[in-house]
């Protein structure tokens, strides 16, 4: 079954290419993706603007030496054929619309190093009601994870993808982790990917499998403490 559409289906890899996420709730998130934390940091109540969230963002200091801030990327909108995955191909069709993750308060910032390539790490806040934040991010961590490898064909670009579940950090309330392999040609790239809600803001981490170990904490608490 093939299914075209100009939405796309994933966090990480399409952000990548320049695309846009969709996503559309569901009552669980994947128990294997998914867990709750039993932090003591109080979560932030009320969902925060776009203009809030941009203020919470990393920035170079926190990064690190030798890492500069990204321009913002134009938004394409190439069509995607999603192959041998049913619930990525439900997922594009219920999300059609496009939008970043649906989800209308935002902010994101991308990094890469000076020094060489291959150490991008970029981080994407989200900010909603608590169930809709839950029941969004879920949804897209299960149907990526449910199938172990599948097919993408981005313009006229063809990607095999592999996932595998990774452990979620013990932050907030809820977190979701993965590692997806991009394969184009003879060539891979492994990226990363973890999500941490805390109260009405998620925030996404993605990049270098170590990058974003090393700098999800600090987006959590920046996002979390930040006036």
């Amino acid at each position: 079954m093939r299914l075209r559409t100009t939405t796309v289906l994933s966090l990480s890899f399409f952000a990548l290419t320049g695309c846009s996420v969709g996503s559309t709730p569901v009552t669980h998130p994947a128990p294997s993706a998914a867990m709750r934390s039993d932090s003591g940091n109080a979560p932030v109540s009320e969902p925060l603007s776009s203009a809030a969230l941009s203020k919470r963002l990393l920035d170079e200091s926190d990064v690190g030496e030798g890492y500069a801030r990204k321009p913002g990327q134009p938004q394409r909108h190439d069509d995607v054929t999603v192959t041998d995955c049913p619930a990525l191909e439900k997922l594009g069709g219920e999300a059609a619309a496009g939008g970043s993750l649906a989800f209308p308060r935002r902010a994101k910032a991308s990094f890469t190093y000076t020094g060489g390539s291959g150490s991008d790490v970029s981080e994407e806040l989200y900010s909603d009601t608590e169930d809709k934040l839950s029941t969004g991010v879920g949804r897209i961590f299960e149907a990526m994870t449910s199938c172990r490898t599948y097919q993408v064909l981005v313009g006229s670009t063809p990607v095999t993808v592999t996932t595998q579940n990774a452990p979620a950090p013990r932050l907030g309330d809820e977190g979701w982790s993965q590692l997806l392999t991009f394969t184009v040609g003879r060539r891979s790239s492994v990226v990363k990917q973890t999500a941490v809600r805390t109260g009405t803001v998620v925030v996404v981490v993605s990049g270098s499998p170590g990058l974003v170990d090393a700098h999800v904490a600090k987006a959590v608490d920046k996002a979390h403490r930040a006036g």
